[in-house]
């Protein structure tokens, strides 16, 4: 064995007791080691096999067996079978590696002069080693989380992992046996007045979930009765709707009414429908969409536009509002992101043929065709053309009332100059 392995090996059993000491000292569901001696026995235990059997294998570039991923995962097991949380678990995964590292450095630092080979070799190992031994301990804590956790909190930290837009949603995901897209609606149903108990919301939410395969959250109003059920629902951009460019929602179908879907999915209808058949009571509901990895955004915008929609009882069907619907309102409460909104709307018209000034003047000439297409000295088919266009882009339709409120809202922002 070589100066370098030598030294870490004459260090390891002091190694292993700062791993511990740190452990107990900066992680605080830790700190009971210090009064259960057995646990404290085996972390150390553990950490000492560990240091051994990386410099057993390290100088050969031998790998972990099977029997050593299963000793790892057991006390991931052990750890989650104690109640540890992911984010412990986490802090407990950086300290180990932080510390392994620095011994590396510091028994190099002691052997100035030794091989550099012997160093080349152990980072070598310690890198795809160290991934697999961190996957065999994830591995082990999920195993216990699923024992441990009622299948309802499993999903409902999957959500809030997702929403934090914490890396950890993979395995929670696998924890939970759900697929992750790629985008996601996420629907804040706000309920003021909840009229379930603690136990029945627990069994609804459950059902929502086993039903619609769809990370779903709970958060409860705090001082009151209410609170806000949060879904995140896979679709979004892959629905088959263009969204104007670099949009923070995409914007609904015109025809969604018409085509029986309620708001921007027919999953999130059918989830609707089920939580109002559960609640019976008055709600309303605001959705926006984003990538997964901007989730934590796309819930401070569903929550804003809840609160703008209109409460709604849930005997009638339920609608998803988006910003579209309600921009008025959170333009008067001065809520930024609706002014970033418009100019992704205003942004996406201008692949079309002057269609910011014909939508001006299909304005101003109060929707006439036949004034529209003088004032701008071209032919009413043309002027139908734009139209037409000005809709494919952005999936408003000008005519239409929710056309003229939020378009003339976006020309009159444009011509003025108002984003200059």
């Amino acid at each position: 064995m070589g100066s370098l392995f030598a030294e870490l090996a004459r260090q390891a059993s002091a190694n292993a007791r700062r791993e511990v000491e740190t452990y107990v000292r900066e992680i605080p569901e830790l700190g009971s080691l210090d009064l259960n001696s057995r646990a404290r026995d085996e972390t150390l235990e553990y950490s000492v096999w560990f240091r051994r059997r990386t410099l057993e294998l390290a100088p050969d570039n031998g790998v972990l067996t099977d029997a050593d991923l299963g000793y790892i995962a057991s006390m991931g097991e052990a750890r989650a079978g104690a109640g540890m949380s992911l984010d412990s678990r986490q802090r407990v995964l950086r300290v180990h590696t932080e510390l392994m590292l620095r011994e590396i450095n510091e028994a190099t630092e002691a052997q100035r002069g030794g091989d550099v080979d012997e160093l080349m070799r152990i980072m070598s190992w310690f890198a795809p080693q160290g991934e697999r031994g961190i996957g065999a301990y994830r591995q082990g804590f999920v195993t216990a989380m699923r024992r441990r956790l009622p299948y309802v909190e499993q999903v409902g930290l999957l959500a809030r992992s997702m929403l934090a837009e914490d890396p950890m949603a993979a395995e929670l995901a696998l924890l939970t046996g759900l697929e992750l897209a790629e985008h996601y609606e996420v629907t804040v149903i706000r309920v003021p007045d909840c009229p379930v108990g603690d136990r029945d919301l627990e069994s609804g939410i459950e059902t929502l979930v086993k039903t619609h395969r769809v990370p779903v959250t709970w958060r409860p109003e705090r001082g009151g009765r209410g609170g806000e059920l949060i879904a995140l629902v896979p679709g979004g951009a892959g629905s088959g709707r263009a969204a104007p460019a670099a949009a923070p929602d995409p914007l609904p179908a015109p025809d969604a009414a018409v085509s029986g879907v309620v708001g921007p999915d027919a999953a999130l209808s059918g989830l609707l429908r089920d939580f109002a058949q559960a609640l019976g009571r008055l709600c309303a509901v605001g959705t926006a969409g984003a990538p997964r990895s901007e989730l934590a955004g796309a819930l401070d915008r569903a929550r804003q536009i809840s609160r703008a929609a209109p409460l709604r009882p849930t005997s009638a069907r339920l609608r998803a509002h988006t910003m579209a619907d309600v921009f008025v309102e959170l333009a008067v409460a001065d809520v930024p992101f609706v002014d970033d909104w418009l100019r992704a709307v205003a942004r996406s018209l201008e692949p079309g043929p002057d269609l910011l000034l014909t939508l001006d003047a299909y304005y101003r000439h109060d929707m006439n065709r036949g004034a529209t297409a003088e004032a701008l000295n071209i032919h009413p088919r043309t002027l139908d053309y734009r139209l037409r266009r000005a809709r494919e882009l952005t999936d408003i339709d000008p005519g239409s009332t929710r056309g003229v409120r939020i378009l003339s809202s976006v020309v009159t922002r444009s011509l003025s100059g108002a984003w200059r």
